[in-house]
């Protein structure tokens, strides 16, 4: 027979005093488990065995102090994203300071009060939640992506170093860090729509032929069909890519022919990532280019296939577009 498991979030108390440990749990012993220290290393060792959602520490500890448990646990890779709260008696600037420069989240002064103990838990495990949504969001994002290349008979590094140019380029464009981000997770989905093209057409070795063709065509728009009209930023993103990343400078493209400034600047951005990425990577039908030939390809197109400026800013970040290549390389 099996239990189900405890639904409450998991936190670590740790404090030299005992009785600062009970106080602590009459406030939170309700709504949490709880695991207890009373000491740094033991705190170490229960932050690694148990992954708590978060812990409440204890500045002023014999052997190791909280500030120094608190650098070891942001500097191992298995605890580093733990939030932690400092809940002690000292309570100036400096050691405010001191505690955030640690990788603290937060400070609670002794002697504790119940209500700010709970919300301060509260509002901290919210927020790990919802970076855990988040991350979940993406990882559903860059799988979804890969399953196109899958089905395209590719083996999904291709989604990886497309959309890191992506960033790149995005960057270079003068996009924030935040949108730069952005368009790294949407460029996976640029080819999404491929999930609804019959695998006769999509893995055909030989040309299209007409029919064909514009059965194929229709990728752009099954992949906005796809992500659909979502109230994410991110989502909203990935449809514009998905329905524009075949469109063309000199309005030659499709879906809808637009041009110049009328195709979304991610989408834009895009054509130029995966276009690279594309040449100079092995296929079923073609060797890789070498990267000249993939560089003179990209100034040939410019102003025809690709914006002008863009292409111009992506061969001056080349060295940086290159060491993502060397990093993702197909064999993993």
């Amino acid at each position: 027979m099996t239990f189900p498991q405890d639904p409450r979030p998991k936190l670590l108390l740790v404090d030299d005093e005992p009785v600062n440990l009970q106080v602590l749990r009459q406030i939170l012993q309700q709504d949490y488990r709880l695991l207890f220290a009373r000491d740094g290393a033991r705190a170490l060792e229960l932050a690694q065995a148990e992954q708590p959602q978060l812990i409440l520490l204890d500045v002023m500890m014999p052997a190791l102090s909280g500030l120094e448990v608190c650098r070891r646990l942001k500097g191992q890779a298995a605890t580093r994203a733990i939030p932690v709260i400092f809940v002690t008696a000292l309570a100036d600037t400096q050691d405010e300071t001191e505690g955030f420069a640690a990788g603290a989240v937060d400070y609670i002064t002794k002697p504790v009060s119940p209500p700010i103990v709970r919300a301060r838990v509260r509002t901290h495990l919210s927020l790990v939640h919802a970076e855990e949504l988040r991350e979940t969001r993406l990882q559903i994002v860059r799988r979804l992506g890969r399953a196109a290349e899958y089905k395209d008979n590719e083996t999904g590094w291709h989604v990886v170093r497309m959309s890191h140019y992506a960033q790149i380029l995005a960057r270079a464009a003068g996009f924030g860090e935040a949108a730069a981000d952005e368009i790294l997770h949407a460029a996976p989905m640029h080819d999404v729509g491929k999930l609804g093209i019959p695998d006769a057409i999509l893995q055909k070795p030989g040309k299209l032929d007409e029919q064909e063709w514009a059965i194929m065509s229709r990728h752009p728009e099954i992949g906005a069909e796809i992500l659909g009209e979502d109230p994410s930023s991110l989502l909203q993103m990935a449809r514009r890519i998905a329905l524009a990343h075949h469109e063309k400078w000199d309005g030659s493209g499709y879906p809808r022919g637009l041009a110049g400034e009328q195709i979304p600047v991610e989408a834009r951005i895009v054509a130029i990532a995966d276009v690279f990425d594309a040449l100079t990577s092995v296929r079923p039908y073609k060797p890789a280019w070498p990267v000249e030939r993939a560089v003179e390809l990209l100034k040939s197109e410019s102003g025809r296939h690709f914006e002008p400026r863009l292409v111009a800013l992506f061969l001056d970040h080349l060295p940086e577009v290159l060491e993502v290549r060397s990093r993702f390389l197909e064999e993993g």
